[in-house]
């Protein structure tokens, strides 16, 4: 597989990856707590809570990639905010959708739904955070002659020498 021109892809890449694992993990513990607090509706309710959180968040980064697949087309730069675009107002659409029908769930237990929401999206950022501290990333997208003579010479006082 080449890697991608554009220095976002590893970062949003691992940060997918790392969301998944701890989407997972999280969903783990909520269900366990979820249950330990309210029940099976306890458990339901946290389990809602990180999906609709992992898909929110997923989506966003998912566009990203997926419009980083233009780059150095010459409709890069509308193609990518369009897919971006889309990708958020499908969130929007989503959850719309999802406050509609969650609303009035008789399995819904409001606080620990809302607890799992929550710690999701605060892993979410951590994740971020720690990613994107310790990816290294280039300033610019633009590589570097390796060789200082093989370009034109600006310097005058380098030719009588």
């Amino acid at each position: 597989m080449s890697s991608s021109p554009v220095s976002s892809t590893p970062i949003l890449r691992t940060v997918l990856v790392w969301s998944g694992s701890v989407t997972a993990g999280l969903a783990v513990v909520g269900a366990i707590v979820g249950y330990l607090v309210a029940g099976t509706n306890g458990l339901w309710s946290a389990l809602a809570g990180v999906v609709i959180a992992a898909v929110f968040l997923g989506i966003t980064g998912a566009s990203i990639l997926i419009a980083n697949r233009w780059f150095g087309d010459a409709l890069y730069v509308p193609i990518f905010f369009g897919i971006v675009l889309g990708g958020w107002l499908l969130k929007f659409v989503v959850f719309l959708i999802a406050l509609f029908v969650l609303r009035d769930q008789p399995w819904i237990v409001g606080p620990v739904f809302f607890v799992a929401l929550v710690a999701s999206v605060l892993a979410s950022l951590v994740i971020d955070v720690v990613v994107l501290m310790r990816m290294r990333v280039p300033v610019v997208d633009v590589e570097l002659p390796t060789d200082p003579d093989a370009g034109e010479r600006t310097d005058d006082s380098r030719e009588g020498a």
